[in-house]
This record gives C-alpha cells, structure tokens and sequence, in this order.
C-alpha cells in the first residue's frame, strides 16, 4: 500500500492535483492493470481526502484476467482501511464478460473496467486521461503489456500536462514513452529500489472541458426518460422532463416487466450490448435498493424455458464456452436455464423512483418540435418554447411525427398482456418464467401472462382472442403453470395494450441526432436520441442513459467505441449512403 501511495499517488502529483480542482471539474486516471483494485482505491481516498465535494473522479483500468469476486473479497480483506470504498467494489465488481463495465465506488467516483487485451481495449477508448497508473507485472514477466503500441495509445489519450508514474526504471520502457511524446524522468524508486519513471506530455491544447453541468430538456417519461433523467441529475444536471400524459403511461406502463436478457455465445456488437445492459441494468437497481420491497417485484433470477432444440442449443453454447459465466447464466435441467439476478417490477414504480431526484422537475407538457442550437429548443403544444443547453427525446415511436424525423427507421409492435387472477396454488410462484411469452409472480393479486406480437394490427382495443393466444402460448410451454393458473377456468380480470417501439435492426436508437438532410451528415447541436428499446426496455435503459449523460456531460463513456457506433441513431445514414450516396430523407 506504501509502495502503491509512493508510485502511483505521489508520483502523478495527485495531493496536489486533487486539491487544486474546483466543483463540477472532471479528473480522470487511467490504468494499465486493474489486479486487486489497490491503486484505484488508493486514489479513491486520496480524492474523497483532498478534493472539493462537487469534483468528479472518474478511473479507468484495463485487466486482462480478471480476479474472481471471492478472490476479490480475500484480497481487499489486507486492507481494511480501504473498506468504505472496497464494499462498494465488491457489491458492484462484474463478471468476467469481455468489455466495459462501469461501477460506482461513490456519488462523484466512477470506475470503468475494461475486461480484455489492453492493446485491444484501448483503442476503443476515447476520453483523454489525466494522469496514468503504468502498472502490471514487471517488464522481465510481462514483455507483451510493455509495448510501443501501448505508449502511443497512452499519448493518444493523454492532453497537455497529462501525466504518467510506474514503478520500473528499465531503459526500453523510458525510451519507448519518450518516443510516443512524454517527458521522462528517473525519480528516486520506493524503498531499496533505486530508481522509477515518471513523465509528462505537451502536445496541443485541447478545446476547454466546460465545468458546469448543462441543463437538459428530457422529452418523455417512460423507462427510457425516467433512467436518462436520474443519470444526468446524478452528474449535477438540472432535468426538465416533458411528458403530456404523466410518467409510465405507454409502453412502460404495464403492471408487472421483466429483467431479462437473450444469451448467445457469439459475442456481435447486438449481443454484446444485450449481455452488457443486463449486468449494467442490475448494478443500477442494486445501488437504487429496488425493488425496495416485494409489492415492488424481486430480483431472484429468470427461468427461461427452452422453447425448441435451436434455443437450448444457443444457450447451452452460451454457458459451455464461458461468454456467459455462471454469475449470470446456469442450467436448470434439462429443459430450463436461469438468468442469475433478473427477476421482475413494477416499471412506472421503478419510473416514479428514479425521477424522484432533488436535481429533476416534471411537468406535463407536448413537445410538437425541435431545434438544434445553443442552447437547443422545444416548442410545446401551447406555443410555448423551452430551451436547454441538451434536449434527449425519449418518446419512442412518437419520435418520428415531430418534424423532420420521420425518416427514422422505427417500427411498433403491439403487444396485449393478460391480467389473470391468482389462484392458492398460483400465489406461490416466486420467480418470473420466460417461454414463447412471459409469466410474472402476483402483484397485487394479479398474474401477468403475455404478450402478443402483432407487427401488422394498430388497434389500441384489447381483445379477448389476444387473451387466449396468450393463455394458449401458456399451456403450451408451461402446462402445470396453466393448470395451477386455473386452466380452463382461468380468470382474467382485465388486459393492457402497449406499443413496443423498435429498430429495424433491433439495437436502440441512443445517441447524437443525426441531420439526414446534410450530405455528409452531421450531428444536430444539442439534440439526443434514446428510444427503441423494444421488449428490453427495463434492461437496456440504465446502460443507455449513462452512455447519453456521458455523452453530454463529457465524460467517458460507459461502453466502448464499437457499441457507441452500433447505438449510434446515425448509423441507418451512413448504411443508406453505402448502397445510395446520394441519399436524403
């Protein structure tokens, strides 16, 4: 720990650098090998030590092979003066799942772990770093992580004054940083050892970071914009959100929603973002404490039913091959598996606790168009126009009948879900069950059994042959769960019908809104997108509004470039233009 203080801490200025930062500024550290944790969580105390209270903390480090969390726990026990921040690592630290995974070790600490190859996990970075912890095992039994293609990475990321401290002394090192643009210095080395390195880089100055939060403008106030809302409150934004109709009452209005994910072992750019989003979404209701209690739902994991040999195939090969490890995927049986950790809630309960946030003001009101600008403009229904230094629409399908948008590739989906009564047998159930449909355990006496996918029936009326495709969905796939339910007797005390909104490659649409009718296309100065979540929306939301704060408040990302481009709202312009170059709304 005095070595890890010494190097790393004193070694990049951090007492000095942490107490010379003002409120709202943003200091980002950047290491090459996360191990035990140590160096962040050394730095994590010295910040909360020496920092104003409203700065900002954000660390990033690559690890290669990731400890288990009980190895976790064994380590972090030396250090019990680090448990305040240790806990909050343990509670939040992710699966061994190659990509991103951000945790938050404090409300002004983030830390962002890159599970993979650091000359592969870096180049899909792209927030420059302050200082850097150059870490990991010595050159002598590492020569694979001492690399040129590492230092010019670390240059690539780093900005005027960006400093870096590492514990070897080895001339190949120093000369190899020196070549990707830092200063070095031998510096008196820890204890017996002689010397260490330490650097910094000048290069060209960037544009100034503003500090102060903006302020945004949340169209919409169903999952999308009720997780959009809470994470840019939580970066100190002051949230406006528009919503003529009142929170949760569309899509994200049903009684009872699952947390779930569809596992795959071929990890796309789709599937990574599917995998990501269900831890993402589960650390977020963890450190929420929700569901806070069981009328709220339960997170006691996800039975999914094979539905065929081509879905237990899928994933059978999920689990077999490690891209899903058990922390989050097990068999159960022959004909089942379970999604470790999901469960089911009540989605406008969960709308209604996110918004209720010091930092976030609602208000029922129409958005009928917007402006690009600085600051960027919504024009409601009244005449009235609403400025914002951000505005995110969330309004799913509605997106594309506000002026100039209806060239964005959505679809809707209806769905019907049935109400059934709870039976003695029925009150029993304890975990949400995934088949053709979906089966939820009872709130407030009621069973959620659907839903219905009808890409070609607009109608907003509930009918009763939906009612009986959704119970007939039921006993084919769960029959003892039918007959318990009542079987031919079942009750269905009433029914909703919801328009899910979706891509047309099935990703959401979270990101820049892009200017279609400009050839190259552009990005619309202050406008976002997060919509199109489809069936996923309680579990795609959490990672989608951090990628969306993140992306206005400038801080790094929660997911890696290559999901950043396949989320990108854009991406529809630049494939039209491939085959068509010419191509305009």
């Amino acid at each position: 720990m005095a070595e890890s203080r010494y190097v790393f801490l004193e070694g990049n200025r951090l007492p000095d650098r942490f107490a010379a930062l003002s409120p709202g500024d943003l200091f980002v550290v950047g290491e090459t090998g996360f191990g035990t944790g140590l160096n962040c969580l050394l730095a994590a105390q010295l910040f909360l030590q020496t920092a104003p209270s409203q700065a900002h903390l954000h660390l990033v480090s690559v690890e290669k092979h990731p400890l288990t969390l009980d190895d976790m726990h064994t380590a972090l026990a030396h250090w019990p003066e680090l448990s305040p921040l240790s806990r909050a690592l343990l509670a939040e630290y992710p699966p061994a799942t190659p990509g991103q995974h951000r945790l938050k070790l404090h409300p002004n600490i983030s830390l962002t772990l890159l599970y993979g190859e650091a000359e592969r996990c870096w180049p899909l970075f792209r927030h420059p770093v302050d200082a850097w912890f150059l870490d990991g095992f010595a050159p002598a039994c590492n020569p694979d992580m001492w690399q040129p293609a590492l230092f010019a990475q670390m240059a690539r990321l780093s900005q005027p004054g960006s400093t870096l401290a590492t514990f070897t002394a080895a001339g190949f090192v120093r000369r190899g940083l020196q070549e990707a643009g830092f200063e070095m210095k031998k510096h008196k080395g820890f204890g017996h050892k002689r010397h260490m390195l330490i650097g910094e880089i000048h290069h060209a100055t960037p544009d100034p970071t503003p500090t102060s939060a903006p302020s945004v403008i949340v169209v919409g106030a169903g999952l999308a914009g009720a997780t959009t809302a809470h994470a840019l409150a939580e970066r100190g934004c002051k949230v406006t959100v528009l919503d003529a109709d009142g929170i949760a009452q569309h899509a994200s209005g049903n009684l009872a929603g699952v947390v779930y994910s569809t596992p795959s072992a071929h990890l796309t750019p789709q599937n990574r973002f599917y995998q990501q989003s269900y831890s993402h979404a589960l650390r977020w209701l963890a450190r929420q404490a929700f569901p806070r209690d069981e009328t709220d739902g339960q997170l006691n994991g996800v039975l999914q039913h094979y539905v065929d040999d081509k879905q237990r195939e899928k994933l059978t090969q999920a689990m077999e091959t490690g891209a899903w490890p058990s922390a989050l995927l097990i068999a159960k049986g022959q004909h089942t598996a379970e999604l470790v950790g999901g469960g089911y809630l009540r989605p406008a309960r969960w709308c209604q606790h996110l918004l209720n946030h010091d930092n976030i003001r609602i208000e029922q009101a129409r958005v009928i168009a917007v402006h690009e600008g600085k600051p960027a403009t919504a024009t409601l229904d009244n005449g009235e126009d609403r400025q914002a230094d951000a505005i995110v629409l969330c309004t799913a399908a509605n997106t594309a009948t506000l002026p100039g948008l209806q060239w964005l590739p959505l679809k809707l989906i209806r769905g019907q879900v049935s109400y059934c009564q709870a039976t003695d047998a029925s009150r029993l159930w304890q975990q949400a069950q995934c088949h053709g449909g979906y089966l939820t355990p009872a709130l407030d006496d009621l069973h959620c059994v659907g839903a219905t996918f009808d890409l070609h029936n607009d109608s907003p009326v509930a009918s009763e042959q939906d009612d009986q495709a959704n119970l007939a969905q039921l006993q084919r796939y769960l029959p003892q769960r039918w007959l318990e339910l009542g079987g031919e007797h079942i009750h269905i005390v009433d029914r909703r019908v919801a328009f899910r909104c979706q891509s047309i490659d099935f990703l959401p649409l979270c990101g820049p809104l892009p200017v279609a009718t400009d050839n190259p296309h552009r990005s619309a100065t202050g406008l976002y997108l997060n919509l199109a979540h489809g069936s996923r929306g309680i579990t795609g939301t959490p990672l989608c509004a951090d990628l969306i704060a993140d992306l206005i408040c400038n801080h790094p990302l929660p997911v890696d470039q290559q999901l950043v481009d396949a989320l990108a709202p854009d991406r529809f312009i630049v494939r039209k233009r491939k085959k068509q170059s010419g191509w305009t709304p």
